[in-house]
Formats: C-alpha cells, sequence, structure tokens
C-alpha cells in the first residue's frame, strides 16, 4: 500500500472510531488505529496482525514484556514504549478510580484495578491494598517474586497498615498460570493473616486471586471467616 492509499485507509479508520467507537473495531483495528501515531507513511495493519498473532490476543499484546514486543517484526522502540504507556496510564485511570470509591460498596473497580495491574504478570506478585475507616483505598505495595511464588509475611502486612492508620486491607495476588482457584496454600496465608488482622483490630475484607482471564475473590466464596 503506497503512502496516499495508506493515509487515506488511516483516515477512514479514525472517522469509524470517532463515529461508531471502540467496539466497532476489530482487535487488530484498535492495533493498527494505535499504530499510526508512531509509524507514520506505512501500512500498520499486518504490523498489527503479527501482534496479535504472536501473543495470540489483545490483552496480552498490552502485557507483553517491552523486549518482546521489539521483537516483532514492524515494532520500534517507539511503538513498543506506546503500547507499554497505554496500558500503564490504564492501570493508572482504574488506580484513582479505585481510590474515590468504597470498595466494599463497589467492589468491580477494586478488581478491575488489580486485573490490569496483576493478571498479565509473568511472575508471582503480591499486592495489599490499605483503606481507611470508610473503606477508600489510602495506598497499596506490591512485592514481585518468582514464577509460581511470592513470599509474605503476616507481621509485614500488620506493619503497613499500622504505618498507614489503615482500618482495613485487601490481599491479592497473581497466578502466572492463569488459574484463579485458590491453593491450599492460599487458603492458610488467608486464615493466618485473618487471626492476626484481628489482634491489632484490622478487618481484611477479601483475597483476590487474579490470572490472566478472571479472578476469584475469596470472600465472594466464604473462605475468609
Amino acid at each position: 500500500m503506497d503512502s496516499e492509499l495508506a493515509k487515506g485507509h488511516r483516515e477512514r479508520l479514525r472517522k469509524k472510531y470517532l463515529q461508531t467507537g471502540i467496539g466497532s473495531l476489530h482487535d487488530y483495528e484498535q492495533l493498527e488505529l494505535l499504530l499510526t501515531f508512531v509509524i507514520p507513511r506505512k501500512d500498520v495493519k499486518p504490523v498489527a496482525k503479527n501482534l496479535l498473532k504472536t501473543f495470540k490476543s489483545l490483552s496480552r499484546v498490552f502485557d507483553a514484556p517491552l523486549e518482546e514486543l521489539r521483537s516483532v517484526d514492524g515494532i520500534g522502540e517507539n511503538a513498543a514504549v506506546l503500547i507499554k504507556l497505554v496500558k500503564d496510564t490504564c492501570g493508572k485511570y482504574l488506580e484513582d478510580k479505585t481510590v474515590c470509591y468504597d470498595a466494599v460498596a463497589n467492589p468491580a473497580a477494586v478488581i478491575d484495578f488489580v486485573r490490569m495491574s496483576l493478571g498479565g504478570l509473568q511472575n508471582e506478585t503480591f499486592m495489599i491494598i490499605y483503606l481507611n475507616v470508610k473503606n477508600h483505598v489510602i495506598d497499596y505495595e506490591t512485592s514481585h517474586g518468582t514464577v509460581d511464588y511470592a513470599a509474605v509475611y503476616p507481621r509485614n502486612i500488620i506493619q503497613g497498615a499500622l504505618r498507614r492508620n489503615a482500618s482495613a486491607i485487601i490481599m491479592v495476588h497473581n497466578h502466572p498460570s492463569g488459574h484463579c482457584d485458590p491453593s491450599k496454600e492460599d487458603i492458610t496465608l488467608t486464615a493466618t493473616v485473618k487471626s492476626a488482622c484481628k489482634t491489632m483490630s484490622i478487618n481484611l475484607l477479601d483475597h483476590i486471586i487474579v490470572g490472566k482471564s478472571g479472578y476469584t475473590s475469596m470472600a465472594e466464596r466464604n473462605l475468609i471467616n
């Protein structure tokens, strides 16, 4: 496709998005439109389709490490950085929304944030979300582990809550395998942290496990007593 044809195609794609929204675009078209902002005067449809072929889904494209993105034919440094920037900006947007809501009254905001933050990571990562007396998020912290293990110490969790004067916490970790069912170790850890929190009048609201395709709330499953 020569430059003039490519320009016309880009304009039609942009108008389609502006007139009918993101839902009217195929996954490859969403990537194609994004890439037009960093790859000028070139047909980027093959590049967009190559990304999907390589990573299998749109979400996995955005979850992919920077070096893996750069290894895809047609993706240079600027394009790879833009893709990661979009993902990180979405995460910050969801983080800000989470702070604005009661995490108990609106758990969907928390779920969206933690799935965006941890769902696509390749190593197991543990997150503690700290909440005030109104159940609004006041802070969070993460600790990174290996592909199948992240060290978690109940004492450190309690100390973190006390430093922030938190009234409640939500525990979150990811399963890089994609399976979100809690393991026996997850259930045991939850009970241990719950007991430690109780002694300090801190409420453990939930332990959420996230994966690439979903999540499990242990509170929803009545696994937090």
